[in-house]
């Protein structure tokens, strides 16, 4: 649900084999306004104000980064949503070890070292810190191990 924003950008960009222009890039990232705007109107008639908050926090705030430098709105630390900050260490990570049209997949090991390495940068490093203690259990997870579940 994060990206649901993607909708509304072309398949021609999401799909690019290549490095995007910048004009691409900026398309790419209106999907964090798109989704935040989407889960607005998709989920007002729910009575679940807190569900709703936490979801549009998700989408529109996903890739802001501890440090100020992410978008749409370059918050910073803890004025990043927490939902939004467990959420970008999430995506990351499935970006790193999922097959793209631009990129094979990279193991586990590799994306947790990324991850780690972008503490108190692109992550909160209370987040990282959190998600390297159940490693095992993160990595199950993302490989849809219903038995990690039942744990």
């Amino acid at each position: 649900m994060h990206d649901i924003g993607k909708i509304a950008v072309s398949d021609a960009i999401l799909l690019k084999p290549g490095k995007l222009t910048n004009e691409e890039f900026k398309a790419m990232q209106s999907h964090t306004v798109k989704g935040g705007e989407m889960v607005k109107t998709f989920f007002e008639t729910l009575e679940d104000d807190a569900f709703l908050e936490e979801a549009y926090a998700i989408a529109k705030y996903h890739h802001e980064k501890w440090d100020g430098s992410g978008y749409p709105d370059h918050l910073a630390g803890e004025d990043i949503p927490l939902p939004a900050r467990i959420m970008a260490i999430a995506d990351v990570y499935d970006a790193l070890t999922s097959k793209r049209v631009y990129k094979e997949p990279m193991d586990a090991e590799e994306a947790f070292d990324i991850i780690v390495s972008e503490a108190s940068h692109h992550f909160d490093p209370d987040m990282v810190n959190a998600i390297v203690s159940i490693k095992d259990q993160f990595v199950s997870a993302a490989k849809n191990d219903s038995s990690v579940i039942a744990e």
